[in-house]
């Protein structure tokens, strides 16, 4: 088992949570302790939800495709996965932080991005690339 992400957050109403990571991502669940944390599915990486009150702070960065909030985390998808994502987003009438936009067009890496918040407002980054094998070339 390695190379998988463990990442922990603050979740707020865990149930209200669990419900946007389950039925809006698609990710499945799997340890947890009722009423207290669980652990999501998130395409392979374990992202644990605990259940908060806090919620984390975050500021906007320039980038090439304007000012991203931070902290962000997120993942890869197929274009199919990432498709799928979109259309649950739409079918629940969830609003983007940043909508859809293609970065990088003609290039290498070239991709597809979106951002969006969970219930408790933390900040996810979707996206699929062109050439996903080359996010990371061997060396």
């Amino acid at each position: 088992m390695s190379g998988i992400l463990h990442l922990a957050i603050p979740a707020g109403d865990l149930n209200t949570t669990v419900k946007f990571y389950t039925d809006i991502l698609g990710c499945s669940l799997g340890n947890g302790e009722e009423g207290r944390w669980v652990d999501v599915n998130f395409w392979g990486n374990e992202l644990t939800l605990h259940q908060s009150e806090e919620k984390l702070p975050n500021v906007r960065h320039d980038v090439d495709m304007g000012a991203v909030l931070v902290p962000h985390f997120g993942i890869h998808l197929t274009q199919k996965d990432f498709d799928g994502v979109k259309e649950r987003i739409a079918e629940a009438g969830l609003e983007y932080i940043d909508e859809p936009y293609r970065r990088f067009k003609g290039d290498k890496y070239e991709q597809e991005t979106f951002f969006i918040a969970d219930p408790n407002d933390n900040v996810l980054e979707i996206k699929t690339m062109k050439n996903p094998d080359l996010l990371f070339p061997e060396t």
